[in-house]
């Protein structure tokens, strides 16, 4: 492989991975860290000349293992529903998450902040104006504005994405 496919391969992995690893080590700092090492690991293999047949399934087995080692290392009882199995809905369960937090984070300033204190942190709309200095109807218009926004993102292309947190 070489290192422009390896690059295109990371681009496009890089935060669904993070996604998955999140969901077993709860810390996304954390799980951050296991997704480069894990990219950097898997290159060096390559550069010894080690062919990876299934580069996808590969990078979430890898990354998976990665999460195994930093919780037995962190010595903490884990639960083992924490611990997901590399399988099609585990994959586009993380490539799901991936692309919801991408269209979060391509929405205007305000909007994302008024969206993330509701929707990340239970906020009511009054608690949300309050915060912020603004008020209600604008928090308002701001959610109108987000929930529009995010289903015309996650939605191209595609039938009507249904965003079940929301």
């Amino acid at each position: 492989m070489k290192s422009s496919e390896f690059d295109i391969y990371f681009r496009k992995l890089y935060l669904p991975l993070g996604m998955f690893a999140l969901r077993m080590v709860e810390d996304a700092d954390v799980a951050e860290d296991l997704v480069s090492n894990t990219f950097a690991n898997v290159w060096q293999k390559m550069v010894d000349g080690i062919e990876i047949i299934n580069f996808k399934a590969y990078l979430y087995q890898s990354v998976r293992n990665e999460c195994l080692v930093f919780l037995r290392d962190k010595k903490e009882m884990v639960s083992l529903e924490n611990i997901l199995e590399v399988d099609e809905e585990t994959i586009d369960t993380s490539e799901r998450d991936a692309k919801i937090w991408k269209a979060i984070d391509q929405l205007p300033e305000k909007c994302r902040q008024v969206f993330l204190l509701s929707k990340r942190d239970g906020l009511s709309n009054e608690e949300i104006a309050k915060e912020m200095g603004i008020s209600i109807k604008t928090v308002k218009n701001q959610m109108t504005k987000a929930f529009s926004r995010l289903r015309e993102a996650l939605s191209s292309g595609h039938k009507p994405f249904f965003l079940p947190f929301l």
